[in-house]
């Protein structure tokens, strides 16, 4: 594909996403992967993480609505989307993961995260930046988060610690699948994990147990 084929193409995506009304090209990204994974279904619970402008999000609601819920999170602040809860933070911190269960009270259905790093060129040091991202959304799934046989959505760059990563997933999840959206650049390293059937997290009925106490 040519430079100027590559450029075309990035700017279909942008055009259509105006038209759309979605707040970022990465939509189509998301759409593409729920036609292909059918990852979300009516009225099921969404945490996104590294939500910032939003266009992940208005996917998954659109997806979910109108009885489910999404809830965003990011360390930039998010324009409100009708529908959705967003809050500013960092997934990190123990305060933030102490709201968010309180928030949401029980665990989601569908984790999804295109928390990508601030690019330096360094490719070594993007990846690892990279990984190190997914795998703070990865410890949510863990950390009860996404109830049991929920689903997981997240950004990858491949290199030298892409392997493990997918391992680690395939340990605790029934199907783990890596598609690469015709939305992302042909150029572009990213790939994206779709993770079906969590293995460890709490049901509903045992979240509401413990709720009770």
């Amino acid at each position: 594909m040519s430079h100027w084929e590559r450029q075309r193409k990035r700017e279909f995506y942008y055009q259509e996403a105006k038209k759309a009304g979605y707040r970022s090209r990465a939509a189509f990204k998301l759409i593409q992967i729920q036609r292909k994974f059918n990852v979300f279904k009516k009225g099921n619970i969404v945490l996104d993480l590294g939500a910032a402008p939003g266009g992940w999000t208005q996917v998954a609601y659109n997806f979910v609505s109108p009885i489910g819920k999404v809830y965003a999170v990011d360390l930039e602040y998010l324009e409100p989307i009708e529908g959705v809860l967003a809050i500013k933070g960092d997934i990190t911190d123990p305060k933030l993961k102490k709201r968010l269960r309180r928030l949401i009270g029980k665990p989601v259905d569908v984790i999804i995260s295109d928390m990508s790093p601030k690019i330096t060129g360094n490719w070594s040091t993007d990846h690892a930046r990279q990984i190190y991202l997914s795998e703070l959304a990865f410890k949510l799934c863990l950390e009860d988060f996404l109830v049991w046989g929920g689903k997981f959505v997240c950004k990858l760059f491949q290199g030298d610690l892409f392997e493990q990563f997918v391992e680690n997933l395939k340990k605790v999840f029934q199907f783990v699948y890596l598609y690469k959206p015709k939305a992302s650049r042909k150029s572009s390293a990213e790939i994206y994990a779709i993770a079906k059937g969590f293995t460890k997290g709490p049901t509903r009925k045992e979240n509401n147990n413990n709720n009770s106490d």
